[in-house]
């Protein structure tokens, strides 16, 4: 298997799925293993599962590896393991990372993504104290879904790079008593903060990663608790009751990173692509986000068209 350049770290919701790293290729609604191993040793023929491209990490995975083939950007490898809930997929995910982080196969990686992952306080840890042992450059941290609840409550949430909140988990980050999402304040928004209000405080309490891209109706590039770029155009309410389109944003946004984008253009960029992704596939509320997937090459297209305009 060739280095990782970067590495995609999450879960599928089948107890027995293998953890397994490596790359894959998007046929159809199906993440079909490539060059995948299973991890501690070689993977016989079929050992590794396709993987239905539904939401969560497949769904994130899927966008990445066609944001990157667009963008010539190379490919992503997907760090991947079955986990239902009961956090034993996932720890043995935190114990191979933190491991793998002093192997010669990591020395050229540039950068990871982390998404729904049992939220772990030691795991986080462990993984950070890795990277801070490490002889080879520090990749850019991108985390999502659950490993942003896990980075919060670590209190080292601001030696991440980027996180990709929508309202709610903002809320929570903003909310700095709250252990959980389940348990941030409702005066929060009952008072009816806004999304930079919340983003600023969330940087003044220490619970923020220096960007955040908050996806909502106005998708915010936050820099240091201050909103620094937005898009809101086209709008396309029927994106949002598609479940995984914040998955596909968190995506594009990896690919970004990996084509060398810095963290305020890739922010900009993988929000504004996702919207064109949306219209060019012209959802209804019906479409499943894997039938978004052929669209992106043309969403990129078209942001990189706009980038040019507005150059």
């Amino acid at each position: 298997m060739n280095k990782p350049v970067w590495l995609i770290c999450g879960t599928v919701p089948e107890a027995d799925f293998p953890l397994c790293i490596g790359t894959w290729r998007v046929e159809g609604d199906f993440l079909e293993p490539e060059d995948v191993r299973l991890c501690g040793g070689s993977s016989p023929a079929g050992a590794v599962p396709r993987v239905p491209v539904r939401r969560g990490t497949p769904a994130l995975a899927a966008s990445a590896i066609l944001a990157a083939e667009a963008l010539g950007a190379g490919k992503p490898s997907v760090l991947l393991v079955g986990d239902c809930g009961d956090s034993r997929g996932s720890t043995a995910l935190y114990e191979f990372l933190t491991g793998w982080l002093d192997t010669p196969e990591s020395s050229d990686l540039k950068g990871l993504t982390f998404h729904y992952l049992f939220p772990s306080v030691d795991g986080h840890n462990r993984i950070l104290m890795a990277l801070d042992a490490r002889q080879a450059p520090r990749p850019m941290l991108i985390a999502d879904a659950g490993f942003m609840y896990a980075a919060k409550m670590s209190g080292y949430a601001a030696r991440w790079d980027i996180f990709t909140p929508d309202a709610g988990e903002l809320a929570f980050l903003a909310d700095e008593k709250a252990p959980h999402p389940f348990y941030t304040r409702g005066f929060l928004l009952a008072e009816g903060r806004e999304a930079p209000e919340l983003a600023r405080l969330a940087h003044e309490h220490g619970d923020s990663a220096r960007f955040l891209l908050v996806k909502g109706r106005r998708d915010l590039v936050v820099e240091q608790g201050r909103v620094v770029a937005q898009t809101e155009e086209p709008c396309l309410p029927y994106m949002e009751p598609i479940g995984g389109t914040g998955d596909l944003v968190t995506g594009l946004l990896s690919a970004y990173a990996l084509g060398g984008r810095p963290e305020r253009e890739a922010c900009l960029a993988a929000a504004q692509a996702a919207r064109f992704t949306g219209e060019a596939a012209d959802p209804t509320p019906a479409t499943a986000v894997a039938e978004l997937m052929p669209f992106i090459r043309e969403g990129i297209r078209r942001t990189h068209e706009k980038e040019q305009q507005h150059a």
